[in-house]
C-alpha cells in the first residue's frame, strides 16, 4: 500500500497527545493541489509557510525536506491533495513556548474533494452568521484554529457552494475557505484587506501579481455589503478550486463574466490550478 503520511519523517497516523497542535492549536497548514504527483504553486506555499512561521516564532521548517518528504507520499494521481501541517511540538505544562522544541512536521495525501458539479460555470454562496474576530497579530496566518469556520459552515447543508463571512464590524472579509474578488462597474477589481482578520491565499497572491498582465487593476480595501451588492461579478479562489464565479449569492443572481473567465482562463494556462 502506498504511504500516505509521514510525521516527522517516519510513516505513521497519530500525534503525541503532548503535542501543542492538539493543545493549542499552535501551528500551521498548508493545502497543496497536486497533479500526477506534482506540487501546483509551490513556491508561494513555501513563502507562507516561511512567513507564518516566523509571525508566530517558529522555527521554518527546512524546504528541502519538506520537499522530498512531500514526494515521498504524493503518488501519481491525476489530481489529489497535499496538506502540510506545522506545530511548535510537545507542550510543556504552560503557554510558554520553549525555544529548545522542535516542531512537528505532518506531511499528508489526501482525495481530491467533491465539488459541485459545472463550477465553471458559477456556484451558489450563502451570508454566514458567524462574525470572523479581529486580531491583527494573526490576520493572514493560515493557522490550524479554524473553530470560526467550522461553526459558519455549519450552517448550511449542500444547497451552497460555500458562505461568506463578515468580520465583527460587519466587513465582508472571506468564505469560509476562500478569498473572494469584487467586479466592480468600471471594471475594477477588489479584494479585502485582510489586515485584521481572515487568510491571505495562495491563489489570491498569484492573481493579484498576475493583474497588470492581464490588463487589470486590482485594489485591496474594506468591503462593505453594498460593495457585494452593486458588484458586476464576484468570484472565489483558493489553491485547490483555482476560481469560481459566484453565480447567486441566496436570492440574489450575479453574471459570470468576461473578467471572471479571462483571470480563470489564465491560471489555466499558466498552469496554476489541478
Amino acid at each position: 500500500m502506498t504511504m500516505t503520511m509521514l510525521i516527522n519523517g517516519h510513516e505513521a497516523s497519530s500525534l503525541p497527545v503532548g503535542d501543542r497542535g492538539l493543545h493549542y492549536a499552535d501551528g500551521l497548514f498548508e493545502t497543496i493541489a497536486l497533479r500526477h504527483g506534482q506540487p501546483l504553486l509551490w513556491q508561494r506555499h513555501l513563502q507562507r509557510l516561511s512567513t507564518d512561521c516566523q509571525r508566530l516564532g517558529m522555527p521554518v521548517p527546512n524546504h528541502l525536506l519538506l520537499r522530498e518528504e512531500l514526494d515521498r507520499i504524493a503518488g501519481n494521481e491525476a489530481r489529489a491533495v497535499a496538506k502540510i501541517i506545522v506545530t511548535r511540538g510537545i507542550a510543556d505544562s504552560d503557554y510558554r513556548p520553549s525555544p529548545q522544541s522542535p516542531v512537528t512536521r505532518i506531511v499528508q495525501r489526501l482525495p481530491w474533494p467533491m465539488y459541485p458539479p459545472d463550477v465553471r460555470r458559477g456556484v451558489a454562496v450563502c451570508w454566514c452568521k458567524t462574525r470572523l474576530a479581529h486580531q491583527g497579530q494573526l490576520a493572514g496566518i493560515k493557522q490550524l484554529n479554524r473553530v470560526e469556520q467550522v461553526l459558519a459552515r455549519a450552517e448550511w447543508l449542500d444547497e451552497y457552494a460555500e458562505g461568506l463571512m463578515r468580520d465583527s464590524d460587519g466587513w465582508v472579509i472571506e468564505g469560509t475557505k476562500t478569498n473572494l474578488f469584487v467586479v466592480c462597474a468600471d471594471g475594477t477589481l477588489v479584494t479585502p484587506d485582510l489586515s485584521q482578520s481572515g487568510v491571505a491565499g495562495v491563489m489570491r497572491a498569484q492573481i493579484l501579481d498576475s493583474m497588470a498582465s492581464l490588463g487589470l487593476n486590482c485594489r485591496v480595501q474594506p468591503v462593505s455589503v453594498g460593495l457585494i451588492d452593486s458588484a458586476q461579478e464576484l468570484f472565489l479562489t483558493n489553491s485547490l478550486i483555482g476560481l469560481w464565479p459566484i453565480k447567486q449569492l441566496e436570492a440574489r443572481p450575479y453574471v459570470v463574466g468576461q473578467i471572471s473567465q479571462k483571470i480563470q482562463a489564465a491560471l489555466q494556462a499558466a498552469g496554476c490550478v489541478a
